[in-house]
């Protein structure tokens, strides 16, 4: 729950101009402004000579309900988020699951929703610091999983984007370490090819998520099993943003 609208038209201004001599390449940048900045931030994406990056810059949402329409008041709908030209959608975030209570079963009603209408999920999924230390984290990872994505059929399996936060680590400063998060991606990718095959599921992109920083992105994205990055607070400063994106496109190269 960051930037106004004006604000986060100028954040995207600002990282435009920092890509501008070094374009990413090897990379897909996907922003997730508010819902009330995703139609000022979609008419920014598509002024031509903004960003001189190939893939394009692509939108995203931070939530999305599971019905199309209703007496839902408050909520925003798929199809909503198809009209600015949202192409992905963040799907049970942990402060998602801590602040408002959703659950796995929540989590995979959203999945449909977003399959349903051409919305690539990104599935967030990860530990607490006390089922880590009770030593449940794969055991966590696997129920979240397969509860989340019941009802997704292999041909469906490579739009989703799963995305690996341990929830002691966002926002803490104190990423997993590379041993950590390569046994989550590892156990992550297992389930995936056990639930659609071995060439389905290793189509689907793993993302780390938690205290990720242009000081860290490197050792991370240096990790084989881990595909990329959801970036929370450093995402806020165009400069930081700017540096995990070349960081990151030299380390995918």
């Amino acid at each position: 729950m960051h930037k106004t609208i004006p604000e986060a038209v100028e954040l995207v201004k600002h990282l435009a101009n920092r890509l501008k001599e070094s374009p990413p390449t090897n990379v897909t940048t996907v922003l997730a402004p508010p819902f009330t900045a995703l139609q000022a931030v979609a008419d920014l994406l598509r002024q031509p000579g903004l960003f001189h990056q190939t893939p394009p810059v692509l939108l995203a949402a931070q939530d999305v309900h599971w019905e199309d329409a209703g007496a839902y008041t408050g909520e925003i709908s798929p199809p909503m988020l198809k009209d600015p030209g949202c192409r992905y959608v963040i799907v049970g975030h942990s402060e998602r699951r801590r602040s408002f209570g959703e659950t796995d079963a929540i989590v995979r009603k959203k999945v449909l929703a977003a399959l349903r209408h051409g919305l690539r999920p990104i599935v967030c999924i990860g530990e607490t610091w006390s089922q880590r230390a009770g030593n449940q984290t794969e055991s966590v990872l696997a129920a979240q999983l397969t509860e989340a994505l019941t009802g997704v059929d292999k041909d469906q399996g490579p739009e989703v984007v799963i995305a690996y936060e341990p929830v002691w680590a966002i926002g803490s400063g104190k990423p997993a370490t590379p041993t950590q998060a390569r046994e989550a991606h590892r156990h992550i990718r297992a389930r995936l090819t056990a639930l659609w095959g071995h060439e389905a599921g290793e189509r689907v992109p793993i993302l780390y998520g938690g205290s990720v920083t242009p000081e860290n992105i490197g050792e991370l994205l240096a990790i084989l099993e881990v595909d990329g990055a959801l970036v929370g607070g450093a995402c806020l400063d165009p400069a930081q943003f700017a540096r995990i994106l070349a960081i990151a496109s030299s380390a995918k190269a």
